[in-house]
């Protein structure tokens, strides 16, 4: 494979939609059950498929741009330009400052298929590469999971679940849903990776979820029952008499779920709310009230 943008016939500044767009188009015209016999078309088939999964991978590109990896995606090794000078044509085995030799890719291979090598001058089963897109998903679906369908770059629907507690940046790998493998060997994997929009009233903290409830002065003062949202819906919550700004309550497994399967909780924080306007029963109150209480006592003893 030559330069993968060349391929997909893109810049290399493109965005990932341009790049998404060139390959579905020139794997449609190219494709073998749309050219068959053609060995031209298969191997330029090949060449799109495999420039389209190193450029669909942010983190490969970005290698790849940087020229730490070459277009297959390996490692550039350091070149010795002594050594190929030295042993040059005549060394079989140094013949190419980036090339492999027999030997090399021939125990490569063995390891790939177990060991079972690969037949020297035959066509060799390659494993089709992976697709990589992003889902966005809300925080209550990414919190009690589900199903989603999903688009896939090749314009492909799928369905997929969801697992409860899925945190922002998780990826689901979808087995068999790439690219097309080539000469009978398997299609690669869709890498999905989810994006979670923020909660207006949930924090995610772990398996625990933060919420802080706003009350009234006298729910504070006086306690009672009140409501409160969780991912399942409301439940009635008891604020404690005298409760103080700032209070922390918890609500034993109402977070997400863990890795063991138990679920965290959920947290809530009391946030006394006065009313936004002017009250005159509440303002005679306070100043006819009296009071030895001094919130700042410590801070004036220092």
């Amino acid at each position: 494979m030559s330069n993968p943008y060349e391929i997909l016939g893109v810049s290399p500044t493109a965005s990932d939609d341009e790049i998404r767009k060139a390959y579905r188009k020139l794997a449609k015209k190219h494709h073998p059950d749309l050219n068959p016999g053609k060995a031209e078309a298969e191997q330029r088939f090949k060449d799109i498929s495999a420039a389209y999964s190193l450029l669909s991978d942010a983190d490969k590109r970005a290698r790849f741009d940087r020229g730490e990896i070459d277009d297959s995606g390996q490692e550039r090794p350091q070149r010795h330009y002594y050594r190929d000078f030295a042993e040059g044509p005549a060394g079989a085995r140094y013949a190419h400052a980036e090339g492999f030799a027999s030997d090399d890719l021939e125990h490569i291979f063995s390891d790939l298929f177990g060991g079972r090598g690969f037949a020297r001058g035959g066509a060799m089963p390659m494993k089709g590469g992976n697709l990589s897109m992003a889902l966005t998903v809300d925080f209550l679906a990414a919190a009690k999971g589900g199903k989603r369908r999903v688009t896939m770059p090749d314009g492909k629907t799928l369905d997929i679940d969801l697992p409860a507690g899925l945190e922002d940046g998780g990826t689901i790998r979808l087995k068999g849903q790439g690219l097309p493998g080539s000469n009978g060997g398997p299609p690669g994997d869709a890498l999905v990776t989810v994006k979670v929009t923020p909660h207006p009233w949930f924090r995610r903290d772990g398996d625990d979820i933060q919420l802080d409830l706003p009350v009234t002065l006298a729910e504070a003062v006086l306690g009672g029952k009140v409501r409160v949202p969780t991912i399942d819906g409301p439940v009635m919550l008891t604020v404690p008499k005298g409760a103080n700004n700032g209070t922390r309550l918890r609500l034993k497994g109402k977070g997400l779920p863990g890795a063991n399967g138990a679920r965290g909780d959920q947290y809530v924080t009391l946030r006394i709310a006065l009313p936004d306007a002017p009250d005159p029963a509440l303002e005679a109150f306070v100043r006819d009230w009296k009071s030895d209480h001094n919130p700042r006592r410590d801070m004036e003893a220092a």
